[in-house]
């Protein structure tokens, strides 16, 4: 019996994979709040914010909640 052949990765394919991996950009703090602000004043649209800054929605929504989350809690310290 004849096994079928999977999805196997070429060499190269791996490569170019391990590449676009080494070459993400990395955001610091101060580009995600600002990223994260941008959207929040409305100005654009989140898509078209993640599509200038060449983001994923799902990445500013989690980056969003992130700084809502940190908010609170900053914000339940000073009401103590």
């Amino acid at each position: 019996m004849r096994q079928k052949p999977g999805p196997r990765k070429s060499h190269g394919e791996k490569v170019v994979k391990d590449i676009r991996r080494a070459t993400r950009k990395q955001y610091s703090a101060e580009e995600k709040i600002r990223i994260v602000l941008d959207g929040l004043r409305g100005e654009d649209s989140i898509a078209e914010l993640c599509h200038r800054e060449g983001i994923a929605q799902s990445l500013y929504y989690s980056w969003s909640k992130e700084f809502l989350e940190a908010g609170k809690k900053r914000k339940r310290r000073y009401l103590r």
